[in-house]
């Protein structure tokens, strides 16, 4: 067997490998006298089948089997012997492969184009100051808050008269042409319908100002703000929707008016998942404040990727072999055409190069993940998960198990271990490169992604 390489450029390779009779005739041999041993072929006794009909039956595709294996396996072997950092995987040539015969050939020639991946070099001394973001937080955006989460656990009660923010809850009856009820038309005894979603100035007229046993007819396909809404007050389908033309008859039954809950311990301690110390105003905004930061502060570490990437790309300026690259991308992807690897091609150059950088930092600084990393983050993203739905007191063995059932789905363990290697490297290139820490608003901040 004999292998050898030639550089096309600094990012392209072919490598030849021979294999000879010899390399692989006696494991071939061996397996074909364990396939004589278990043959049972009508006409033979077992382990009795001649071996030329053996080898007539089988020869070919052992012969295929042992030549992948040695081709892989030497392949493999050289590449790791080399050093070779390549990219994607060896590809056939093109042009010099010369077709290959198992069924008459004795010898064989194989012929792989490489893609090499570029040198990378980074001198955080060289690469300039590396923008970060801390986004301030205002009385606006405290209120805001304070705002929101009064929304979220005030409640409806009964009201005289209603208003441009209250429901009016009663039965719905569609009219013909004639204003008269229509005898099997659609009708909702316990409709609810909300001002605040009728966009129609002349229909929010109409249902303002009214009260308990007031009948209003209307136009509900015109009044409200969208279908969806629509076909929830109706309880009708898509088609019924689409084709509604009609006046409705709505006899209010009771009106509802919505009051934000007051700001109290009992509010503070279910917007603050159970938090018991918390019993003034003041202390609701200083803890708001201190959940804003935390989050602000993700909003500022994504910020921070981007323009590290960025940056890192624009500063190592890599040269990529980017026609085997489209090559193996179409060659490793059944689905994928050549038209759509050129069009796509832009977007997984930017993500390659990113990669590539990624690897170099964190194989040059042993910045390496392990299992408690993957477990400690898939604990934090469930504990999230059920904050969301307001469960903030979780039971440590109740996240233990969600953090494992999380960590059972490959593409979910996958993209949280991509998630904690990056993180590893935002915090290794915050300490080793010179950072610009501005402070801006959360309008100034959001304004930096329309430029």
């Amino acid at each position: 067997m004999h292998i050898s390489r030639t550089n096309s450029d600094e990012l392209n390779a072919v490598i030849r490998l021979s294999i000879e009779k010899s390399d692989y005739e006696a494991t071939v041999n061996e397996t074909l006298k364990d396939y004589r041993k278990k043959a049972n072929m009508p006409g033979f006794r077992k382990g009795m089948v001649p071996a030329g009909l053996i080898k007539k039956m089988y020869g070919k595709a052992v012969l295929a089997e042992e030549i992948n294996k040695l081709l892989s396996g030497e392949l493999t072997r050289y590449i790791n012997d080399e050093n070779l950092q390549i990219l994607g995987e060896p590809l056939p040539n093109e042009t010099e492969q010369k077709p290959i015969d198992f069924q008459h050939d004795e010898n064989f020639e194989f012929v792989f184009d490489l893609g090499i991946s570029p040198a990378i070099d980074i001198d955080f001394k060289m690469t300039g100051k590396l923008p970060y973001y801390e986004i301030t937080i205002d009385e606006e955006m405290i209120n805001n808050q304070v705002e929101a989460f009064q929304n979220r656990f005030g409640s409806y009660v009964d009201a005289e008269v209603s208003t441009e923010k209250d429901n009016l809850i009663g039965s719905v009856r569609q009219l013909d042409e004639n204003g008269a009820i229509l005898e099997g038309g659609i009708q909702v005894e316990d409709a609810q319908v909300s001002l605040q979603m009728v966009k129609a100035k002349k229909s929010r007229t109409t249902l303002l100002g009214k009260k308990a046993g007031d009948v209003v007819i209307f136009d509900p396909k015109k009044a409200f703000e969208n279908d969806h809404y629509l076909k929830q007050v109706l309880k009708i389908d898509d088609a019924q929707a689409e084709s509604l033309k009609s006046d409705f008859e709505l006899t209010v039954a009771a009106v509802n008016t919505f009051v934000p809950a007051e700001l109290n311990e009992e509010m503070f301690k279910k917007a603050l998942g159970g938090v018991t110390d918390v019993t003034t105003v003041e202390q609701f905004k200083e803890k708001i404040a201190e959940d804003l930061k935390v989050n602000l502060s993700y909003s500022s570490e994504y910020r921070f990727l981007v323009d590290t990437k960025e940056a890192l790309v624009n500063y190592v300026g890599m040269k990529l072999p980017e026609e085997f690259l489209k090559r193996w991308l179409v060659y490793s992807n059944e689905n994928i055409s050549r038209e759509q690897v050129e069009e796509e091609f832009g977007h997984f150059v930017k993500d390659l190069e990113w990669t590539l950088i990624k690897n170099r930092l964190a194989k040059d600084n042993q910045l390496q993940v392990t299992e408690a990393d993957v477990v400690a983050l898939a604990k934090e993203t469930a504990l999230m998960q059920f904050r969301q739905y307001g469960m903030f007191n979780v039971p440590d063995d109740y996240l233990d198990n969600y953090a494992k059932s999380i960590l059972k789905n490959e593409e979910e363990r996958h993209r949280l271990i991509e998630k904690k290697s990056e993180s590893m490297i935002l915090d290794f290139v915050k300490v080793n490169a010179e950072l610009d820490v501005k402070t801006v608003t959360q309008k100034a901040f959001d304004d930096l992604f329309e430029k």
